[in-house]
């Protein structure tokens, strides 16, 4: 297989050629944001919750030593990015996209570096609007109530969701280097479940319809709406709505298991149900793999314990790249089995430093993570 991941298999005796790509999610955080703030009340960059980590227990690996610590605000540093996304078989960003009735967050890594650097049409890019505002105060103090406060929650209406998908289309979607699956633009919804409780099932197809004819009567193709996270309860409902697939972004921890859960135990279970989310929504499923999951960086432990919520519980430990190459192997595989008009694999994420789910070298692995994706990918 070549680096632009074209795959051929066979099929009934005959090759097939199919193209691969490997899209990675990219967290836009690692830059001083006047709205984010640490504990004492000054401008936060979210380097920091990284080098004040603590372990937890004996050989808790904390705090991960990036190889290299940058400001994604700026050009130089897509540039790298890009960079080791062409060297290890990277072929699509998907910037995570803060949107709350027509006010942004977090968007600098994407409008000021990504897409005004030297090398932004190198990859592709897409977006996913994260439907939900980012913490404001980092870290999290150990308190009781909800793990998502209720001010986090981001709500839509009809006219709303029109305006976010001309801002995106005006801004993003006429790009000629925005990924499309079978020609129509990737554009995913990552609370696809709150979305569609804020709006019922109805009310979101009639919001989604709506967008579609402004898109096609504006010149713009239609959108292939892939929705994020899907709860069990609600499966049935995506299709109804309108979405044309489903997906995860983290799927890898069980939420409400132990405290320390195994790497390799826990990709073998979640690639045994990726089929079950295809049958039971009726939608195409494509699997998102992670290298791991420790998001207690994010969190102050104050006492001897570390309370049964995010981001202090659960950890997953003995990830490695080996385990992480055969989940991504594994996914690819599934991709040309079940989404071979246009197979797309996740892998989240890029760069989500604070909840331990990156590709990007640290001190311990090196590149191994990379390697692994590019080996993956040869060995198809």
């Amino acid at each position: 297989m070549t680096d632009t991941g074209r795959s051929i298999i066979y099929q009934k005796g005959f090759p097939m050629s199919i193209d691969i790509r490997i899209a990675t999610y990219v967290y836009p955080g690692w830059h001083s944001e006047l709205e984010r703030k640490d504990e004492r009340g000054q401008v936060l960059n979210e380097w920091s919750l990284l080098r004040d980590a603590k372990p937890l227990f004996d050989g808790h690996r904390q705090p991960r030593v990036p190889l290299n610590i940058y400001d994604d605000s700026l050009p130089k540093s897509s540039e790298w990015q890009i960079g080791i996304a062409k060297r290890y078989g990277i072929d699509v960003f998907i910037y995570c996209f803060y949107w709350s009735f027509g006010r942004r967050f977090l968007y600098k890594p994407l409008d000021d570096a990504f897409l005004k650097c030297s090398r932004f049409k190198d990859v592709e890019f897409a977006i996913m609007w994260a439907n939900r505002l980012p913490r404001g105060i980092l870290p999290i103090r150990e308190r009781k109530g909800p793990v998502i406060h209720p001010s986090r929650f981001v709500y839509t209406n009809k006219d709303d969701f029109l305006k976010l998908i001309k801002y995106i289309a005006e801004n993003y979607f006429c790009k000629e280097n925005y990924a499309k699956v079978n020609g129509r633009y990737l554009f995913s919804i990552f609370d696809s479940t709150f979305f569609i409780r804020d709006t019922g099932t109805e009310g979101a197809r009639e919001i989604i319809d709506n967008s579609r004819r402004w898109l096609t009567s504006n010149g713009y193709n239609d959108i292939y709406l892939m929705a994020i996270n899907p709860a069990p309860s609600f499966i049935s409902e995506y299709k109804k709505a309108g979405f044309d697939a489903i997906s995860h972004y983290v799927f890898l921890p069980d939420w409400k298991g132990e405290f320390l859960q195994d790497y390799r135990w826990l990709i073998r279970r979640r690639v045994g149900e990726w089929s079950e989310f295809a049958n039971r929504s009726g939608l195409p499923y494509y699997p998102s793999v992670s290298p791991g999951w420790d998001a207690t960086p994010r969190g102050r432990v104050e006492g001897k314990k570390p309370p049964k919520r995010y981001p202090y519980w659960p950890i997953v430990v003995n990830e490695n790249p080996e385990d992480f190459k055969w989940f991504l192997k594994t996914g690819l595989d599934y991709n040309i089995e079940n989404n071979r008009d246009s197979p797309i694999q996740f892998i989240t994420s890029l760069n989500e430093w604070s909840e331990g789910h990156y590709l990007e070298p640290d001190s311990h692995f090196g590149y191994g993570f990379l390697e692994a994706i590019k080996n993956a990918k040869e060995d198809i």
